[in-house]
């Protein structure tokens, strides 16, 4: 099995979220799992599938102008101004996608704990839950879930993700806040740490690839509908 490693792209916030989700329904193939870490164009906020708008607002900064859009995954709200983003595909019958939603969660978040720590960070995945907060989604860096990424000294989180099962496979949407790191990470060489401990847990091989043959229309279409007050307003 191959682990394609995508080439960086940069947009906005309905862009990358149409452009993972149609990686996810018109990528997968059952020998690869598919991997990309992407930019954002400006200021912007994106929030999970199951998330009311109106209290996704009331966590937001006022007067400040950024790009907002609603998940095809759950989770809370994620400032994407200092973070660095990725996603990650992995077809159905995988056993990795086959886990329970925990152990995915887990399994994917030990190795990115795992590339941070080949940096220096004290990186380590939250082995408790809190119950108190169970089932509360703010915003996502202000408090840590069971199996995010956490420092282990202090407690801050660090990473967390969302993911998405469907028919075709298994969509994780994953940030790290980068401030919580610290200064010393040579990103570069992390998304290469990163990408070996991944291809790891896959069984798999890492491959740079060409970005797949996706119809133009289709993403910008899916794009518009993103960017839509009916899908931002959908719950």
């Amino acid at each position: 099995m191959n682990l394609e490693i995508l080439p960086v792209r940069t947009g906005g916030a309905a862009e990358n979220m149409a452009t993972d989700f149609l990686l996810l329904q018109r990528y997968p193939r059952a020998e690869a799992a598919r991997f990309r870490h992407y930019e954002w164009r400006g200021p912007a906020f994106t929030f999970g599938y199951s998330q009311k708008l109106l209290l996704v607002q009331a966590q937001l900064p006022t007067g400040d102008h950024f790009d907002l859009c609603r998940r095809a995954t759950g989770g809370g709200v994620v400032d994407h101004g200092e973070d660095w983003t990725y996603a990650l595909v992995i077809p159905r019958g995988h056993p990795l996608e086959e886990l329970r939603a925990t152990q995915s969660y887990r399994e994917i978040h030990e190795a990115l704990a795992t590339a941070l720590r080949v940096q220096g960070v004290a990186a380590v995945t939250k082995q408790t839950k809190d119950e108190a907060a169970e089932g509360i989604e703010g915003v996502c860096f202000q408090r840590a879930e069971i199996y995010d990424v956490v420092h282990e000294r202090t407690g801050e989180k660090i990473a967390g993700a969302a993911q998405k099962r469907n028919k075709r496979g298994l969509l994780f949407q994953g940030s790290i806040w980068r401030p919580a790191c610290g200064s010393a990470i040579d990103w570069e060489k992390f998304h290469d740490q990163f990408v070996a401990q991944l291809a790891a847990a896959l069984g798999a091989e890492a491959e740079p690839t060409p970005w797949p043959d996706i119809a133009e229309d289709e993403l910008s279409a899916l794009v518009e509908q993103y960017s839509s007050p009916e899908w931002n307003e959908c719950r």
